[in-house]
Parts: structure tokens; C-alpha cells; sequence
């Protein structure tokens, strides 16, 4: 049977890239001053970060039932059977919604949904790798029964070059705010499995990076694996340049492992922490 790969846009994941790929993008939506926008559709990154530092009224929203049930239909005229990725559902109602889909006597047996419990590059190496099971034969509930089995190995830290986005958002309270501010704290927060939580703080970006560094080498001893068996990914919001820095960073860190993926972290998770944002993230390798 034929299986089609489908995310979302919170993968990092551009709709080119996913063409080249051979998989499927759900785009995110936002609402901006009252305008509806889609990511990579009519949002593109420069775009939604000069509206973001404009102070703009941005509020990220789910992809509505009516367009997951759309781009299903779309897929299954090509397809026997799909595998639908979406970002963890501690961060979003887009995984309960297609879970409530995939139970619809229309795509039951046909869609199988993966809550993996992921999103940015983590989310990616999902899909990539449920892409390379497809194109091995393996069936959708194989599929997903596999990458659910395996979704708490993978890690990803954050740090965040100002508190104003966390504070906008109601993470942070203002006064918690204005006295990081004052601080010049560098929160460095987690996301392992569904929640995202405050891991460390630093006074700098410089220790803000070592402290991401050290915890995902952690993270992987505390599995007993050897680095090489994991993959390292570097992440960012807006500032491609510090990025670069970093990976240059990480690889002296990882010199066993080869650092290829250096994506921007989608738009749904740069509305909350804004511009200038780091973050190091790993997977198991299959």
C-alpha cells in the first residue's frame, strides 16, 4: 500500500523542501492586527519578524478541521493510507484535532496519527525518518507505531536573547520580567516530551550556549549511547549569522558527528520567544 508523510509547518519545514521531499505541509496560521496569514503561504519568515518587531497583535492559531479533513481527502486520491505528524500536543490542539479526525469512520484505517511529542527539527526528524520507512514498504500503522515507540529519544534547549516575547505571551509575569531584564538573564528552557520548561538560567548567550551544550551531552549519557548514535541539530530565530556561530559551536562539541540540519525554528514557537533565539537539539539515530 502506498503511504503519504504529513506534517505541519511547526517541523521547520518549508512547502518547497516538502515538494522536494515528496511529503505534506499543513501550514500554521496566524492572526496579525486582525489579518489572517499562513506560514510559508503568504507569511514568510522576513516578513513575519519585521511585523513581530513592529509590535504587531500576533496570535497563532491551529489549522481549522475543515482544512486538515481537506488536505486528507487531497492525499487519499493518490494514496492508500496516511501518516500524519503534527506538532506535540503539549504545544497545540492541532495533534487532539487529528487524533479526533483520524477516528472518523471517513479516515479510520486510513490516517494513523503520530503524537511524538516533538516540534522544530526534533518534529523533522520524525517525518524524514517515517518518509524512509514509507519508502521501505512499511504500512502507515507500522509507521506509527514505531516513531511512537521511540518519540522520548530526542531532546531540544532554548535560549532566548530577550524576555519581552515570554513576558507578551504570559510565560513570564512583568515583574519576573523586568527583573531578568535587569539581570540580563538568558532563560535556557526544555522541551523533552510535551511540556516546555525552565531548565537554567545564564547571564550571558555565551554561557546560555555552553549550558544547551552540556545538557544535551547529558541527555544522551543518561541513555547510555554513545554521541555518534545520535544526530545534533542547531536551531534559531531571524539572526542566521549567530546561528552559523553556533553550529561552528556545536560540531567542536560534537566532533564525532556530523552537524548538517541549521533551521529556523517555525513561526508558531518564534511568536513566543522572539528574534535572536538559540536552540541545540538531538535525536537517537535508526
Amino acid at each position: 500500500m502506498s503511504v503519504a508523510i504529513l506534517t505541519d509547518s511547526n517541523s521547520g519545514i518549508t512547502q518547497s523542501e516538502a515538494k522536494q521531499l515528496g511529503i505534506f505541509i499543513l501550514p500554521m496560521p496566524f492572526s496579525i492586527n486582525g489579518e489572517e496569514f499562513y506560514e510559508d503561504i503568504n507569511l514568510t519568515q522576513d516578513a513575519f519578524y519585521t511585523k513581530l518587531m513592529d509590535q504587531a497583535d500576533i496570535f497563532t492559531s491551529q489549522p481549522a478541521a475543515g482544512d486538515v479533513t481537506k488536505q486528507y481527502d487531497m492525499i487519499l486520491k493518490e494514496y492508500d493510507e496516511i501518516v500524519h505528524i503534527p506538532m506535540s500536543s503539549g504545544l497545540s490542539g492541532s495533534c487532539q484535532t487529528a487524533l479526533m479526525l483520524s477516528n472518523d469512520e471517513a479516515y479510520a484505517g486510513k490516517v494513523y496519527v503520530v503524537d511524538d511529542q516533538r516540534v522544530s527539527v526534533t518534529q523533522k526528524m520524525d517525518v524524514l525518518l517515517a518518509k524512509k520507512l514509507a519508502d521501505e514498504g512499511k504500512s502507515a500503522k507500522a509507521i506509527q507505531d514505531f516513531l511512537t515507540a521511540h518519540k522520548m529519544e530526542a531532546t531540544i534547549y532554548i535560549t532566548v536573547n530577550t524576555l519581552d516575547y515570554l513576558k507578551k505571551g504570559g510565560r513570564l509575569t512583568p515583574a519576573a520580567a523586568a527583573l531578568g531584564s535587569l539581570l540580563k538573564i538568558k532563560p535556557v528552557l526544555s522541551i523533552k516530551g510535551e511540556k516546555l520548561d525552565s531548565y537554567q538560567k545564564a547571564r550571558t548567550m555565551l554561557k546560555a550556549r555552553s549550558i544547551m551544550i552540556d545538557a544535551v551531552k547529558n541527555d544522551i549519557a543518561a541513555c547510555g549511547d554513545a554521541e555518534s548514535d545520535w544526530e545534533i541539530m542547531v536551531a534559531y530565530t531571524h539572526d542566521e549569522n549567530t546561528a552559523s556561530d553556533l553550529m561552528a559551536q556545536v560540531q567542536e562539541a560534537f566532533p564525532n558527528n556530523k552537524i548538517t540540519i541549521c533551521d529556523p525554528l517555525s513561526l508558531s514557537v518564534s511568536c513566543h520567544i522572539g528574534p535572536g533565539a538559540l536552540a541545540v537539539a538531538a535525536c537517537k539515530k535508526y
